[in-house]
């Protein structure tokens, strides 16, 4: 069940945005946190990137900065709106992550902020299927999402924001190994990192040449 100051910062994106800078202080500020997927990764003019449940355009102008063609989906007309104000210069679509209306092939790299702890198990592996299907043969899937603690001090802060912002998919994060399910639907050559006492965890996957990343049986159901 969402908490009333979930629905406040979605309500009001200045409330958001700051609980997001705040949150990010965790790892040496914001423009840190939205570089941690893409370390080792060169972008240029010619990449296509898909900013996966885009929300706001927060990370889209991140990555709009690199010169990179940039792409947002989100399902939220609101959210749609603002990210258009704040990057006019890259395109968004309204639409479900585990439904893309995005052609086959037609990414270099796929991006997901934060978003992945929203999604229920089976929606998540959909999603990843999803992912699967719009990257390019050699494409990148980079990541960035709760993870367990390693550090007992980072657990109360982090408890403490779930508690307050997030809902039951959030704490079910926690023990999941996004890695697996990754590596199940086919992902390859994946590289992991924690960070904030390691609730915080960066994957970065491939998807194989050739292949695409097989379908969970109730893949394509919404």
């Amino acid at each position: 069940m969402a908490t009333p100051l979930r629905f406040l910062s979605y309500r009001y994106p200045w409330l958001y945005d700051g609980i997001s800078r705040t949150a990010a202080l965790t790892v040496g500020g914001e423009r840190r946190f939205r570089s941690l997927a893409l370390q080792n990764i060169a972008l240029s003019p010619a990449s296509e990137v898909l900013d996966l449940c885009c929300g706001g355009g927060q990370t889209s102008v991140f990555l709009a900065s690199s010169g990179a063609q940039v792409t947002g989906l989100d399902a939220s007309p609101r959210a749609i709106e603002r990210a258009r104000r704040r990057v006019p210069h890259a395109t968004f679509v309204e639409g479900w992550a585990e439904a893309m209306p995005l052609a086959d092939a037609s990414f270099d790299l796929v991006h997901s902020s934060a978003a992945l702890h929203e999604m229920e198990s089976d929606q998540r592996r959909r999603i990843f299927a999803e992912v699967g299907r719009v990257l390019k043969p050699d494409g990148q899937f980079v990541l960035v999402d709760f993870h367990q603690p390693q550090n007992p001090l980072f657990w109360p802060g982090l408890a403490l924001f779930l508690w307050l912002f997030e809902t039951h998919t959030a704490w079910g994060m926690l023990a999941v190994d996004l890695g697996q399910e990754l590596a199940d639907l086919g992902f390859v050559d994946q590289r992991s990192q924690l960070y904030a006492g390691g609730s915080l965890q960066v994957i970065q996957a491939t998807k194989s040449v050739g292949s695409t990343p097989s379908k969970p049986d109730n893949a394509g159901e919404v």
